[in-house]
């Protein structure tokens, strides 16, 4: 018998594992301001359930280094000491703002691990009918600017060259902890688990009946039908979208995923989910290109063929290169 268990923009079809030699564990947890789904594919559920346990304290310990909410992180230090003086941080800190930065510099800033500095002008919550001012918008991302975050690898300092600047993984954290997690359980001997991060997924091995875990895509326009179902062993997958969260203003649809370059939303795109090797680069190209668009989005995830992609534009269309 099948279960279906959704999240915003995925759809986890697993398959009931009592008839199997080995157990399958789910837990739903919140973790990160978000909802994590740990399913283990383990020897027994006692065991099942203890490597759960150590799989929510590593997103915990995560968190703890990452989170811009909680002021105890070396990122909220990093912030607090913007225009100040660099901050020694963690090497699994510096190397993450590294990857964003990268992700910056490979989009001409259509990326941005700063852009949490830029005003909160826009509205999402179906209370805007119509555009903030030019003025105020170029205000907003007075702040935003990846050029302004400098790196020294030999001191593994970050420092934020202007006050004001702020930096945070709202991008890419989330798909971090799932590979992070993911990582962990192989370590321990998980021979098989997905990590699903509110739809940043990371899976290693299969199902107790051996099949690879089934993902579903879901299609936006239809709520009877789903765009696509991809099946992973050693894979993740991760969507970005603007269905459920945006602001529609003269017939035009603008999604709550910014452009820190332009203070604008992105438009074009109502979604798009890419899949390969680790969440957190899966993640990283599909927010990078809800805000570049279809066109230059397309153009820069063709250069990286290892990467699949399904494109959901406003007007319906699904463009893709998947392996379903």
């Amino acid at each position: 018998m099948k279960s279906l268990k959704s999240f915003s923009h995925l759809f986890l079809i697993l398959l009931s594992s009592s008839v199997f030699s080995q157990v399958q564990r789910s837990r739903l947890v919140t973790l990160m301001g978000s909802k994590f789904e740990i399913t283990l594919v383990d020897k027994d559920s006692l065991s099942a359930e203890k490597n759960i346990d150590k799989s929510v304290s590593e997103i915990r310990r995560i968190e703890n280094l990452i989170s811009e909410w909680n002021p105890e992180t070396q990122i909220s230090e990093v912030n607090r000491n913007a225009g100040i003086k660099p901050v020694k941080v963690d090497a699994e800190v510096f190397a993450l703002t590294e990857k964003g930065i990268y992700f910056s510099q490979l989009t001409d800033g259509a990326f941005d691990i700063s852009i949490v500095a830029m005003d909160k002008i826009w509205k999402f919550d179906d209370s805007m009918n119509e555009l903030p001012s030019e003025e105020s918008i170029r205000n907003s991302v007075k702040n935003v600017g990846y050029q302004n975050i400098i790196l020294d690898k030999s001191n593994s300092t970050i420092f934020l060259k202007n006050k004001g600047m702020k930096i945070g993984f709202g991008s890419i954290g989330k798909g971090y902890a799932a590979d992070k997690t993911r990582e962990l359980m192989k370590s321990f001997g998980v021979k098989a688990g997905i990590i699903n991060a509110s739809g940043d997924i990371s899976t290693w091995g299969t199902q107790p009946d051996g099949t690879p875990w089934a993902i579903g895509i879901n299609n936006p326009f239809r709520d009877d039908t789903i765009a696509a179902v991809l099946y992973l062993k050693e894979n993740a997958v991760t969507t970005s979208g603007s269905y459920e969260k945006y602001a529609e203003i003269n017939g035009k649809r603008y999604s709550h995923i910014m452009n820190p370059k332009t203070g604008y939303p992105s438009t074009g795109l109502t979604s798009v989910t890419v899949v390969g090797s680790n969440a957190t680069m899966a993640n990283g190209f599909s927010t990078s290109i809800m805000v570049l668009g279809r066109k230059k989005g397309l153009k820069l995830i063709k250069k990286f063929p290892d990467y699949q992609y399904l494109l959901i534009t406003d007007a319906g269309k699904i463009i893709k290169k998947l392996t379903e």
